[in-house]
């Protein structure tokens, strides 16, 4: 029976000693031993056993249990501090704080201000000089917490809720403050000026490093304003109205009134004397009570839609220049009205472009005689509506058969038919007014490229009555369209909003989509 052996050469069994391969047994193993030797270091003998252990396994022994020491992990902690500094400021804002309570080192490196006003340019656009913020005793770091973050939520474009009347509010990070600019269509009939557009309310911060929010109306502002934030819409309210009364109705005091507030007279803005009224009790009435705000987002693009979406500046009857919205659905095109008046409210679709009937007129001869153009396109009407039955008809068969209804499909898909870019590629043609038509500007443009047919929405005050009736949608380039109302033979113009505005992208299409279905009318 073999014994095991007794020396510290770390082997299993004595025949695979190192001991009895060097011909020595244990007992003079031990004598050997017992003279003196020089003692090793720690990691001499470890090497040393560790050599010895592969000597035995090489001569047919059994390998050493006894494995290399693991490698030293790298912490994050053991970088440089530059190096840190550099990691955290291309993370987002938001993760920091969190960063900061790992240890006490990383919560020293996040004080350095490089960091958060990295942070502030490239989530905020915040390019203020930081020399300048510490002259104001500030730093970015309070600039992020206490400011930008906060305020995250009201970033983008919004919607007064006032009635019928509706606007644009862009709320965007303007230098050191957050502010609402509020943009309205230019003076009637002057459609090629650019959007008028004026700060409404700001946010900054104080001295004492706290938000605070002001009303920005008047010569007398900015004064103090409160603000009640939710999900999806905010409101305010000046908390100082004194600075906003009308001492009279005459037209004296409404003419001292509009140049204070909006820098405007009565002949810019006013063109009929039934509508001064009431449109001078809303602007007045915004005042008096707590004016709300609900997101809306610019329509979403794609390659194959016919011109590039988004909001234009035209008119409508006789109720001025108003701001619309141009969003492409699948086999369908939208104006939404983004202003509003007393017929047709802002929220409401104006206009229904079909894109699968496109109007094909063999001339420019068809322009010039309305009842021509009228036949052609009523034409095209009861045809669509034969088709719209005969869907609904299908639909209810299909309900029938499966015993529930068809699933929701979102319309906002690449549009069928004509792309965009055929659409610019072929051949302009003349486009003359039909003999009869009115239009409140005869500025418009003398070619078009294509001509659809779609259904305008019409309404009596109050948005009763409502009725759809045909007319034609005449694409002219990319940044101008118009629509025929053939039943009260007058035309309107568009032309695209040149404006730039700031965080009113749709998330997803089906955002967009929930915006349109959601709007209060």
């Amino acid at each position: 029976m073999e014994k095991e052996c007794a020396c510290l050469c770390g082997m299993g069994l004595s025949r695979g000693c190192r001991c009895r391969q060097q011909g020595r047994v244990p007992a003079e193993t031990a004598a050997a031993d017992s003279k003196p030797a020089l003692a090793l270091a720690p990691e001499e003998e470890h090497l040393e056993a560790d050599a010895a252990a592969w000597h035995c396994a090489g001569k047919g022994g059994i390998a050493s249990p006894m494995l290399p020491p693991p490698p030293r992990r790298c912490s994050l902690q053991d970088l440089p501090p530059e190096l840190l500094v550099e990691i955290f400021a291309s993370l987002p804002g938001t993760d920091l704080p969190s960063l900061a309570r790992t240890c006490t080192k990383f919560h020293h490196i996040l004080h350095t201000d490089s960091i958060w006003r990295r942070r502030c340019r490239e989530e905020f656009g915040v390019c203020e000089n930081l020399q300048s913020l510490e002259m104001m005793g500030m730093s970015c770091r309070e600039v992020y917490a206490k400011l930008l973050h906060p305020s995250r939520h009201i970033l983008g474009l919004w919607q007064p809720e006032n009635g019928p009347y509706g606007g644009l509010l862009n709320v965007v990070v303007n230098g050191l403050h957050i502010t609402g600019w509020m943009y309205l269509p230019p003076p009637n009939p002057r459609m090629d000026d650019p959007m008028q557009f004026r700060p409404v309310f700001r946010i900054r911060l104080t001295q004492r490093k706290s938000t605070k929010v002001e009303c920005m109306y008047g010569r007398r502002g900015p004064h103090r304003c409160h603000m009640q934030i939710q999900k999806d819409r905010f409101s305010t309210k000046c908390n100082q109205m004194n600075y906003h009364g009308i001492s009279s109705w005459n037209r004296e005091d409404l003419g001292r009134w509009l140049r204070e507030e909006w820098e405007q007279t009565l002949e810019d803005i006013f063109q009929e004397d039934r509508l001064q009224f009431f449109l001078m009790k809303f602007i007045y009435q915004q005042y008096d009570n707590c004016l709300t705000y609900r997101r809306i987002y610019l329509p979403p693009s794609h390659p194959d839609d016919l011109i590039r979406p988004g909001l234009f500046k035209g008119t409508h009857d006789t109720h001025g220049l108003e701001i619309v919205m141009l969003s492409f659905h699948g086999k369908q095109a939208r104006v939404t009205k983004m202003t509003g008046d007393l017929r047709v409210p802002a929220g409401q679709q104006l206009i229904e472009i079909h894109l699968m009937h496109r109007i094909q007129l063999p001339n420019v001869e068809i322009f010039r005689n309305f009842n021509e153009l009228s036949c052609i396109v009523q034409e095209v009407h009861e045809r669509v509506i034969q088709e719209q039955q005969q869907q609904q008809q299908q639909q209810q068969g299909d309900r029938t058969e499966d015993g529930e209804g068809l699933g929701w499909q979102s319309p906002v898909q690449p549009s069928v038919g004509e792309s965009g870019a055929a659409a610019l590629e072929e051949q302009p043609v003349q486009f003359v007014l039909p003999a009869g038509v009115r239009s409140s500007n005869q500025n418009y443009p003398r070619t078009c490229r294509m001509c659809f047919y779609g259904v305008g929405t019409v309404a009596i005050y109050g948005f009763a009555n409502l009725r759809r009736i045909p007319g034609v949608f005449i694409l002219f380039d990319e940044d101008h369209f118009g629509f025929i109302w053939l039943e009260l033979k007058c035309f309107s113009l568009y032309i695209r909003a040149q404006v730039n505005f700031q965080n009113a992208e749709a998330p997803s299409p089906q955002a967009f989509q929930e915006m349109l279905e959601n709007f209060l009318y």
